[in-house]
């Protein structure tokens, strides 16, 4: 009954946390309300996205399961804004969810060091008024355990609405955590209300798909994860289906204001600013006259489908009314209806960066508990949490990814500087480095310390250092390569389309033109025309970002140093230009010695650093 490490709850994160922890060699506990429930996607059918795919390909290039499992279960993968540059495409992919759900139990039952139980964790077991050993579960078992991370998801006091009715639970007829979110609030720590919502789930063989426009997926797939067979990945794409909202739709919806638990004061937490329920959006947006759907599979079955987009927590009545106002849905038979569920989370500018709780020793937190949306979010959390437990264990240095390494990285420094008071949700926009932080070479930037942790085995870290060491020798060659005007270089570009130099230019800079390709390059660096066309493909996009990535590595060069700033003892914040004066208020409360521990300072961003260390600058050439 004595553990290193337990895990509380089964999700995305969960999981990823208590894998990690079992793979660092550290005897780990999963404590689930199901256990068939381990892995279930709650809501959409589908892993990634923009922003959200970065994560999932930085989570399995640190040893994460989730690209892994996404791979086996996924029945179409699609690249978002394939048509935009590298540094804001995003992999998405439909998953057969109850393939993943089963793909993650098998990995969790068959992990060495990792125990799984069924129960309901009803609270902590804590000494000296603020120290976690263990936990008490509802059939009054005790647990003991040298750290607890929490991934209770929408699990603490769920409560969900469907109209006028509401009912307690964690998921659509699941029991809620009843009591540890009263305990954690009894503790200290900072306790919140937060909303999510799901839409309703259709017969597909009620479905006129004819009247819909048919979305596939990619005709060459790529895979999420690094550690995945390129050259046997050919899964089976199955389609998803658009369609629209009118105005009979949202006269219908708009007419039932009045019965909607969002406007009638009923649902009293925040939900997510952009994936509001289909009420939300037509009162926000009433000069809209449609807004699309998404019909997304659930399984490979397709005898079920999710309307992504239609989100609602409206009585049936009018679900069943608007969902057969939509072209294609006029006789659909509803499978489930959608619902808002309502839960509590814990203010997540009360952790670490490592994501232990400040208050709390030995307690961390991790996915929709630290007031974020989305598996991948939830996922990469998990990991981190798991991760840094172990080797807190073992009293080895935390592991906390800076915002110019990763994505979880910008995620996790997001959330315990800045916090939220509504559901985060990653964005390519939210990351000031995204050129650097490309999905293509996640392996590239992250793989290492995945093997240093024992995550990434010496057979994959071999594969992902010839990678770096081809990518390299390749940007070198090309960096120190003129190629000039001479009548063969002319001819050669005419024949492959290019537009003519006119002086000596750097092959680099020519192959970083946006219409070269890889059959371009072959011609054009025929000494590198043998790397394999996934290779051949980052070369290229690491060619069309070089000077773009020097710029920002002088800025991250310059941040480093920046941080290393002593803050003057005497030194005012009061009055500095650009801040503002909650940002003051804690400066002047903390009074941070160093730039560096001024970032660790809820709230203070890089900006915000930047004009304190101009400032400190100033102040010392006056004196």
């Amino acid at each position: 009954m004595d553990y290193d490490v337990i895990v509380v709850g089964g999700g995305h994160a969960g999981i990823e946390a208590s894998l990690a922890s079992a793979r660092m060699g550290k005897k780990t506990l999963l404590i689930t309300m199901l256990v068939e429930q381990i892995g279930a996607a709650s809501c959409n059918p589908a892993v990634g996205g923009l922003a959200k795919g970065h994560l999932v390909r930085e989570l399995d290039a640190i040893g994460g399961e989730m690209g892994l499992c996404t791979d086996v279960a996924g029945i179409q993968f699609r690249i978002l804004n394939a048509s935009k540059g590298a540094a804001v495409q995003g992999s998405r992919a439909q998953i057969d969810m109850d393939k993943y759900r089963e793909y993650m139990r098998k990995v969790c039952h068959n992990t060495p060091n990792l125990s799984v139980y069924q129960d309901e964790v009803s609270s902590l077991l804590v000494k000296n008024g603020n120290e976690v050993y263990g936990v008490k579960t509802k059939l009054t078992e005790e647990f003991t355990s040298k750290k607890v991370i929490i991934t209770t998801g929408t699990f603490m006091r769920g409560l969900i609405h469907i109209g006028e009715n509401r009912y307690e639970a964690g998921r659509a007829w699941e029991l809620p955590s009843s009591t540890l979110s009263i305990q954690l609030k009894e503790l200290g720590l900072n306790v919140g209300r937060l909303k999510t919502g799901t839409p309703s789930r259709i017969d597909a063989n009620s479905i006129d798909f004819s009247v819909m426009d048919m979305h596939g997926g990619d005709i060459n797939p790529s895979p999420f994860s690094f550690r995945t067979d390129k050259s046997k990945f050919s899964p089976t794409q199955f389609p998803c289906y658009i369609t629209y909202t009118n105005l009979e739709t949202h006269e219908k919806i708009s007419s039932n204001f009045y019965r909607a638990p969002l406007f009638t004061g009923q649902i009293e937490g925040l939900g997510p600013r952009y994936c509001p329920s289909i009420e939300d959006k037509v009162n926000r947006f009433a000069e809209r006259d449609r807004h699309q759907l998404f019909l997304e599979p659930q399984t490979a079955m397709c005898t079920e489908y999710y309307i992504n987009g239609l989100s609602t927590s409206l009585p049936i009545d009018v679900q069943k009314d608007m969902i057969h106002s939509i072209a294609g849905l006029e006789n659909a038979k509803v499978v489930r209806y959608g619902y808002a569920i309502e839960y509590d989370y814990v203010d997540p500018t009360e952790l670490k960066h490592t994501l232990e709780t400040k208050k709390i020793k030995n307690l961390y937190n991790a996915g929709q508990i630290n007031a974020t949306t989305g598996y991948e979010e939830a996922a990469a959390q998990g990991l981190m949490a798991g991760i840094n437990a172990a080797l807190a264990i073992d009293e080895k240095e935390p592991f906390i990814l800076r915002r110019d390494e990763a994505y979880i990285g910008v995620l996790i420094d997001d959330l315990v500087t800045k916090g939220t008071n509504e559901p985060y949700r990653m964005f390519t926009s939210r990351a000031e480095y995204r050129l650097l932080l490309r999905e293509e070479n996640a392996d590239l930037r992250l793989s290492q310390y995945g093997h240093n942790f024992g995550l990434i085995d010496d057979i994959t870290i071999a594969k992902v250092e010839n990678k770096r060491k081809v990518i390299d020798e390749a940007l070198e060659f090309m960096a120190n390569e003129w190629v000039t005007s001479k009548k063969e270089t002319l001819e050669l570009l005419e024949a492959i389309g290019e537009e003519r130099i006119n002086d000596k230019v750097l092959l680099i800079d020519l192959i970083g033109r946006n219409s070269i390709d890889a059959a371009k390059f072959d011609k054009l660096v025929p000494n590198y025309a043998f790397v394999d066309d996934y290779l051949k493909e980052q070369i290229i996009i690491e060619a069309k970002y070089y000077r773009y990535i020097q710029k920002q590595q002088k800025q991250i060069e310059k941040m480093k140093k920046m941080l290393k700033a002593t803050i003057p003892e005497n030194f005012s914040f009061k009055g500095l230009a650009g801040l503002s004066n909650e940002v003051i208020e804690k400066l002047e409360r903390h009074r941070p010695p160093t730039l560096f521990n001024a970032s660790l300072i809820s709230g203070i961003t890089p900006a915000a650093l930047d004009i304190i260390h101009l400032n400190i600058n100033i102040k010392q050439k006056e004196a």
